[in-house]
Parts: C-alpha cells; sequence; structure tokens
C-alpha cells in the first residue's frame, strides 16, 4: 500500500491560507494567550485563545503540532525549529 505524497507536512502554512479559526489560533499562540492549540493539516482544535488581529498575517512552521500556553507566559510546544523564517 503506498502512501499519498505527504510533502505539506514539511511546508509551512500561511495565514492567508486557513481559516478565521485558523487565524485566531495562530495569533493566539504568537501573543502568548493562554490556550490549547492542536493542528493537523486543515483541522483546527482550540479551547482558549483570542480572534486574529485585522492584518495579522502570522505563519505555522508545520502543518501538525500541538501547543499550551499557560498563564505567565509559559509555553510548550511540539515545534522547536526557528520562528524566524
Amino acid at each position: 500500500m503506498k502512501l499519498a505524497n505527504l510533502s505539506f507536512l514539511e511546508r509551512g502554512i500561511s495565514s492567508s491560507d486557513r481559516s478565521a479559526e485558523r487565524l485566531g489560533m495562530i495569533y493566539s499562540m504568537d501573543a502568548l494567550i493562554p490556550g490549547f492549540y492542536v493542528w493537523v493539516g486543515g483541522w483546527t482544535f482550540c479551547l482558549g485563545g483570542s480572534e486574529a488581529e485585522k492584518n495579522y498575517s502570522g505563519m505555522i512552521h508545520r502543518s501538525i503540532g500541538v501547543t499550551i500556553v499557560l498563564p505567565g507566559y509559559r509555553i510548550f510546544s511540539t515545534y522547536h525549529g526557528s520562528y524566524d523564517a
């Protein structure tokens, strides 16, 4: 059985490619707003967070991940690369 091409796992996901919910999740993680965030491809699950600002243009660097942002600006994430892409 051959798996489908999974190259989307390696490319970043621009906020312009995603829904308002995804954009809010990206913004919330960047702004360190407490919450639990999970994303897999186009699927997003958030507990907490906020809506994105009108002209926000953030980016997720992987198409699969989990992030927990706790009060006091403590963040735990599956992403450990550079945020300066």
